[in-house]
């Protein structure tokens, strides 16, 4: 038998292929094998390292190299549209990803109505929305390009009960950017707020009609549910008031204020009636803030005067809710932190903003005394979740 090559590869694993980490991570060449890398373990870095056997190793030293020109030629001319080869050069972007441009951007949100409200720096909610819109183009560019250049996998991700209802944050994501470049270009903000707008209406028909199908499994069931119709249709509404087609944004208040009231049922008879939900799932709990609270600020965008009794309900549920979680910390941490953590980030600073806006139109102290303490907590949150996230990146 001649000396062998041994290729090792270091591998880094997304979330969505965990489970491939216990396959073989040891490739052997020889002179009857031909080289073979699977896709989903190429490495950036590989290393060739040869067993005892030094008469041969000049040998096999070269048909590696042959070989590994070979393949890198494969993948520079068959990295085009659908190529399993093209597939490997750039990072993963899930659709759950884009849930940090929400939080970022509505904590930029929560800065801009404190400078106006208390006469804070207005720097930190124009760096903010700076920040989320710098981090919205790059998802954005990388997203498109799975689409691009890993069909399967952007298919795999767009079939998934669970995973399909991220896919919606694309078009919401828009109109929050929208919402930040509008004092600067109208021209701009406009234009993405009809993407954002259209693209989360089609989505959210798409989807909707697909569960409606039924055929789903229980376990499936869980607060991502709200983001295609509710939440989609909660920021259509704001996003349109800040527009001035305040009609279209009550339009879009009932969508979404409806939709949230069919689907909550749904998810809080998994929750209560099924098995409990696993340690993966979990940090898709703090999704169950949002209904309330963005409803809570989109009525208030729809509206003038007084908050009236609704816009009151909105903010006591959507309170109960922060409590509730706030409950279930220890629970939920279960999960190491990752990027699925930002999902409480846009509904906590939707709930901060809101008070914000009631506490500018009512005279009662009780708004007044709430809103700077949810603005603090709401800005801590999303900077620890924010620095857990990046440690989180570079350790992958």
């Amino acid at each position: 038998m001649p000396a062998q090559l041994r290729l090792r590869c270091r591998l880094s694993f997304p979330a969505a292929t965990r489970p491939l980490q216990n396959l073989p991570q040891i490739f052997i060449l020889s002179d009857l094998e031909p080289l073979w890398i699977n896709r989903t373990h190429l490495s950036r870095r590989v290393r060739a390292t040869r067993l005892p056997d030094p008469e041969t190793v000049g040998d096999h030293r070269r048909r590696l190299t042959i070989k590994m020109e070979a393949f890198v030629s494969r993948l520079s001319t068959n990295g085009s549209l659908g190529s399993t080869y093209g597939a490997v050069l750039f990072p993963r972007v899930q659709a759950s990803y884009f849930g940090c441009v929400l939080g970022l951007s509505g904590l930029a949100t929560n800065w801009r109505l404190a400078a106006e409200l208390w006469r804070l720096p207005t720097i930190i909610g124009e760096a903010l929305y700076l920040c989320a819109g710098a981090i919205w183009v790059v998802f954005s560019l990388l997203f498109l390009t799975k689409w691009a250049l890993a069909r399967d996998e952007a298919l795999a991700e767009f079939s998934n009960p669970v995973q399909s209802c991220f896919v919606g944050l694309l078009g919401v994501s828009s109109m929050l950017i929208a919402l930040g470049v509008l004092p600067y270009s109208w021209l701009a903000g406009v234009s993405l707020f009809a993407f954002g707008a259209i693209f989360t209406v089609v989505f959210g028909v798409w989807l909707t009609g697909s569960l409606w199908e039924g055929n789903r499994d229980p376990v499936s069931t869980t607060a991502a549910l709200y983001l295609p119709a509710g939440a989609g249709s909660f920021v259509t509404a704001i996003a349109a008031s800040a527009f001035g087609h305040s009609d279209w944004s009550q339009l879009a208040f009932g969508a979404g204020f409806f939709s949230w009231l069919a689907i909550e049922s749904v998810v809080l008879h998994r929750l209560l009636t099924n098995k409990e939900l696993p340690e993966l799932l979990r940090p898709m709990l703090g999704i169950q803030l949002a209904p309330p609270a963005v409803g809570c600020l989109a009525y208030l965008s729809g509206t003038t005067g007084h908050p009236d009794p609704l816009s009151h309900a909105l903010f006591g549920y959507g309170l109960l809710q922060l409590l509730i979680l706030a409950r279930l910390i220890p629970w939920i941490r279960r999960q190491p932190l990752d990027l699925s953590y930002w999902g409480i980030t846009f509904g906590l600073t939707a709930l901060t903003s809101a008070s914000m806006k009631m506490a500018a139109r009512t005279d009662g102290p009780v708004l007044g005394m709430i809103a700077p303490f949810l603005l603090i907590i709401s800005s801590a949150i999303v900077l620890a979740i924010a620095i857990g996230s990046i440690r989180w990146l570079l350790k992958r």
